[in-house]
């Protein structure tokens, strides 16, 4: 059999066995079900493959398994029925190897997961949702993390995972903002690439490496209303500069794996978009892996977007679009050989796609090395680098919104600080969506580093709750108050919650302590599916703050949130607000090191944060045809895009362009010269954007074509270039070629996306 010989090339591996499978072995390739489903833990403890699981590979095989390791409350699986590193990896082995063994032909399973944030498995690394990564503007150290996901995923068994996402934000309703990287195509770009390098590592057959997906497929963060999985109002130019440079990106740095979005784009589903899935993605763009489907895309053509009235029809939709593999795998596995036999498809449509994922397994050594080491898998996963990695990430993601009066850093030898909101001790509130469960005192809250900066002395550090997030119970106010007006400063740390029923019980506000409920009060105000038509706290949150600040004390809000939070009163009379987003598990040491100035914060904006829900959109990069101010108020952003403050203070100086003319294929070198200021070090992310002043079509008033992060000690000054050329330049033309026209180009750099020195460059077409 010479899908056998390792030493043969891919494609004459791929073509033996394609020759050797049946239609229903071909289909079988083609469907992802749920791999939690596939075992079950017996009453002794011991974990076994399912009879179901047994009877599928038997009866045709499994192309791939979703979230075998996965365990939140969606799967159902928690910390008792789930798997251990080591018992993971252990069941990924006996899985592999009946599906090797039992099957006809002895083909792998793709073991699928989810690694947005982390490894959604128990006692994987659970670090910064990608909303955070994207507000440290370091791509080199986004790239560090995802090595260390990629090694703890592969160590378990896992071989594919179903992230980065490159969703390009223009709604902060949308429940998913937390995660994506930013508002802005250029910054989610080059969080992809180092996505895409990182997870993918230095070969797919390597050991610390995974298959990455890229997702979604396409325009899925500018629906409608920033309602989940909305349509999509768009016209192809947009679409193309806009949402799908990411996806371009990630494509030219080496992804093979995309999934689609279950939006529809100007009528037409993504799931079935040609367009996008053959003339773009592979013509265009060379594009040589698979495509997946998100769960349940592909029933949204019968009922939802009602493209087909047939489940088979909605099939062959699917598959002739471009469609290779669909997750849960429903509607393949049901009716895609009742399409073949209704004429619908072809078996040669069913032969592309199954080549292509059949292509990958290869490539990922699935066939020649399909075992994991257990060992290794409780090694590495979870270990303190990686722990030391997410604080870094962390440290680095924290955005220091205001600070009147130098009231941050605090001083370590403040007599006593109340810690207060409903947010200040809730482990799960500070993880973000797509978490699994954690055992006890795996995730540090800001409450117990606090505590943990000032030595742990109960009467130096109070608590309490003082209300939930949503809801209008007040009777934690008493408690909250009487912390504060003891206390000699107060961190009200408030927000939102995507954290899904853990069955952890909830707090009692009277008191602070933990509570176990038959009914555990379910906080989740954001994450998937979980859309809002407003951007204020919710339940009592706001009335907490203003009912402490009246006490006079030095009041310092921190946000711990999944999307921007709009409240003028909390902007208005807060002493400092600090936005840590979902910071992971390490978010308690890196917010207390931050607000006592062991770290200087250096995290930026990649979302503007707006004054009002009216004023949305408020993406910085609109067209200057954006229209004239509202009656109410204007369209500027409370905090704009790129903003964030430090505790030292930077200088821009002698900004040069050498040289001031070129032609459309030529470069020109742009420095400036930063300096810190101040006696404190500190790191500074320096921004390039670039206005083109007049072009045959109407362009973003600003668009960011580069950015540096650097550190400077007190004093100390350094240069800093960017190069600007053609990619810079370019926008897509009407007929949708990228070009780059004679004229006049602003060139502005600064600190942030309204602060900033400014230069010409000129182009010219000879």
């Amino acid at each position: 059999m010479k899908y056998r010989d390792q030493t043969l090339p891919t494609a004459e591996r791929v073509r033996d066995l394609l020759g050797r499978m049946t239609l229903a072995e071909k289909a079988g390739q083609l469907i992802q079900p749920f791999g939690w489903t596939c075992y079950e833990r017996k009453a002794d403890g011991s974990v076994e493959m399912t009879e179901a699981f047994k009877t599928r590979v038997a009866q045709g095989g499994i192309g791939s398994l979703y979230g075998t390791l996965r365990a939140d409350p969606w799967t159902g699986v928690t910390l008792e029925t789930g798997l251990s590193p080591e018992e993971g990896a252990k069941l990924i082995n006996q899985m592999q190897a009946y599906a090797i063994q039992e099957s006809r032909l002895g083909i792998p399973i793709l073991f699928c997961e989810e690694c947005s944030h982390g490894h959604m498995a128990i006692g994987s690394t659970v670090f910064p949702v990608p909303l955070a990564i994207g507000s440290t503007w370091n791509p080199e150290l986004y790239h560090e993390m995802c090595r260390a996901v990629a090694l703890e995923t592969r160590s378990q068994g896992g071989a594919a995972t179903c992230s980065p996402v490159l969703d390009v934000v223009r709604d902060p309703r949308w429940g998913r903002t937390e995660e994506c990287f930013a508002e802005d195509p250029y910054l989610v770009a080059e969080m992809g690439v180092q996505a895409i390098r990182g997870l993918q590592g230095h070969g797919l057959d390597r050991d610390d490496a995974i298959l990455a997906t890229v997702k979604h497929f396409a325009a899925y963060g500018s629906s409608e209303g920033g309602r989940n999985s909305a349509a999509v109002h768009m016209g192809p130019r947009e679409l193309h500069e806009v949402d799908l440079l990411p996806f371009r990106k990630a494509v030219e740095a080496g992804a093979r794996s995309v999934m689609t979005a279950y939006n529809e784009i100007d009528g037409v589903p993504c799931t079935t978009n040609r367009y996008l899935l053959q003339d773009v993605l592979r013509d265009q763009w060379g594009f040589d892996g698979f495509v997946i489907t998100d769960c349940g895309a592909l029933g949204m053509l019968v009922s939802g977007h009602n493209t087909a009235d047939r489940a088979d029809k909605a099939v062959a939709q699917a598959l002739i679009a471009g469609i290779d593999m669909e997750m849960s795998g429903e509607m393949f596995e049901e009716h895609l050989l009742s399409a073949i036999d209704r004429g619908l498809i072809y078996e040669s449509d069913l032969d592309r796609a199954a080549a292509r994922v059949l292509e990958m397994k290869f490539t990922l050594g699935l066939f020649d090395r399909p075992f994991v080491d257990p060992d290794r898998a409780r090694q590495v996963i979870g270990c303190s680098e990686h722990r030391d990695l997410a604080k870094k990430v962390a440290d680095e993601s924290i955005i220091l919104l205001k600070n009147d009066a130098h009231t941050l850093p605090l001083s370590k030898e403040i007599g006593s600080i109340a810690v207060i909101g409903p947010n200040a001790d809730a482990p799960y509130n500070q993880l973000g969506d797509y978490t699994s469960p954690q055992p006890k005192g795996a995730i540090v809250t800001v409450l117990e580093g606090i505590r943990a900066k000032l030595g742990g002395e109960a009467e130096r550090v109070l608590y309490a709750p003082g209300c939930r997030i949503k809801g209008d119970s007040r009777e934690g106010f008493p408690l909250a108050l009487e912390c504060a007006a003891k206390a000699d400063a107060v961190v009200m740390v408030i927000g939102g919650s995507s954290a899904r029923d853990f069955g952890e019980g909830t707090i009692d506000l009277k008191t602070g302590a933990s509570v176990v409920t038959d009914d555990p009060w379910n906080d989740m105000e954001c994450g998937e599916g979980i859309d809002r038509s407003t951007l204020n706290l919710l339940g009592v949150q706001l009335e907490l703050v203003q009912e402490v600040h009246k006490l006079g004390k030095p009041l310092i809000v921190v946000y711990i949130n999944g999307r921007p939070i709009a409240e003028p009163w909390i902007v208005e009379h807060a002493d400092a607000i600090v936005e840590a987003w979902y910071p992971g598990q390490e978010g308690g040491h890196a917010v207390a090191d931050m607000l006592f100035g062991d770290v200087n914060p250096s995290g930026r904006l990649t979302i503007s944060i707006p004054k009002h829900v009216g004023q949305l959109p408020v993406y910085y990069y609109k067209r200057r045809t954006r229209g004239k101010r509202y009656l109410e108020t204007d369209f500027n952003a409370q905090y704009p895009f790129g903003y964030g403050l430090s505790y030292s203070e930077f200088e821009y100086s002698n900004l040069q362009v050498e040289p001031a003319v070129i032609s459309a294929d030529e470069e020109a070198v742009v420095t400036v010269d930063v300096t810190n200021i101040s006696d404190v070090a500190g790191a500074e992310v320096v921004q390039l954007y670039i206005t083109d002043m007049a072009a045959s079509l109407t362009r973003p008033e600003k668009s960011l074509k580069g950015f540096h992060k650097i550190s400077l000690q007190p004093g100390e000054a350094k240069k800093v270039s960017f190069s600007v050329g053609r990619e810079q330049l370019e926008f897509v033309s009407a007929d949708l070629t990228r070009i780059v026209e004679e004229g006049d180009f602003s060139l502005l750099v600064g600190p942030h996306s309204e602060s900033y020195m400014t230069a010409t460059l000129k182009v010219t077409t000879s």
